[in-house]
């Protein structure tokens, strides 16, 4: 692994295509959560939404993503996210990042994270400790 960055350093940004509907019912599968708001256009519109909306998780682990992306899959230590605004089929993502703490005793490093739409406008913030190397 490369050596250590430092605070400030960007995490790698994470481009992602438009959120699919068949996507949504896919992770629906994966995830256990048949919550028709997700799936089912009516019932979403008669809830107050514009149509399906994505799920919080799935978001998540978009976050989740760019960081295995990153530093690998057995990296992630830490992972916690606040949902902020809704995703809906046919918004594009973006993942973005910055490294807030770097401790050289541990080998740990500390990040915060967004998941944004095209417009900016960010849906989902996260923080994450991932190890980075061995201490010592």
């Amino acid at each position: 692994m490369p050596p250590l960055p430092s605070p400030g350093d960007p995490v790698p940004e994470l481009q992602l295509p438009p959120v699919e509907r068949g996507q949504l019912v896919r992770y629906a599968g994966a995830s256990g959560d048949f919550n028709p708001i997700h799936w089912d256009a009516d019932f979403a519109r008669e809830s107050g939404y514009n149509g399906p909306i994505a799920h919080g998780m799935l978001s998540m682990a978009f976050l989740a993503r760019a960081l295995t992306a990153w530093t690998g899959a057995t990296s992630v230590l830490h992972l916690e996210a606040r949902f902020k605004a809704i995703t809906y089929p046919g918004d594009p993502l973006t993942v973005t990042g910055r490294v807030t703490e770097v401790s050289t005793t541990s080998g740990t490093v500390t990040v915060d994270l967004s998941v944004a739409k095209a417009d900016g406008t960010v849906t989902t913030a996260g923080r994450a400790t991932v190890r980075w190397a061995q201490p010592g």
